[in-house]
């Protein structure tokens, strides 16, 4: 199992979550140690987080233990291999305190800030995203 950290429309409630977290085990509200840009960004109105630790807001999202073997179904609904998308590591901790943890985090580059609907968001409940199968 690999802990992901999700913040935006994979969390439990949003389009993609169907998609992407089934089969999963839900460890409970988290937010990011550092603080991270969040934006709604695109024309589909998605979130958007970039890898730049020490700006912007702690991210609020959600923790969950993933199968290794549904990574590759995450990383597709994220647009990974796709310029200025890509996975990497970050600390998290419960909401309201205790244990922390390195969990995967989805990230994008500053290509995908075009065009940008937010400033910097701590916990993203946008609900005007369009999924990729309505565009």
């Amino acid at each position: 199992m690999a802990k992901v950290f999700i913040y935006g429309t994979l969390k439990r409630g949003f389009p993609l979550f169907d998609k992407g977290m089934a089969g999963t085990s839900y460890l409970g509200d988290y937010q990011t140690v550092a603080r991270y840009p969040l934006y709604i960004a695109q024309d589909f109105f998605g979130p958007v987080m970039l890898n730049q630790p020490d700006t912007g807001l702690q991210v609020r999202g959600e923790l969950f233990d993933v199968p290794e073997d549904q990574l590759p179904t995450l990383d597709e609904l994220e647009s990974v291999g796709t310029p200025g998308s890509f996975r990497t590591t970050l600390e998290v901790e419960p909401v309201g305190g205790g244990e922390r943890h390195s969990a995967i985090c989805y990230f994008k580059d500053e290509s995908w800030l075009h065009p940008l609907h937010s400033d910097h968001l701590s916990d993203y409940q946008d609900s005007r995203f369009i999924p990729p199968w309505q565009r």
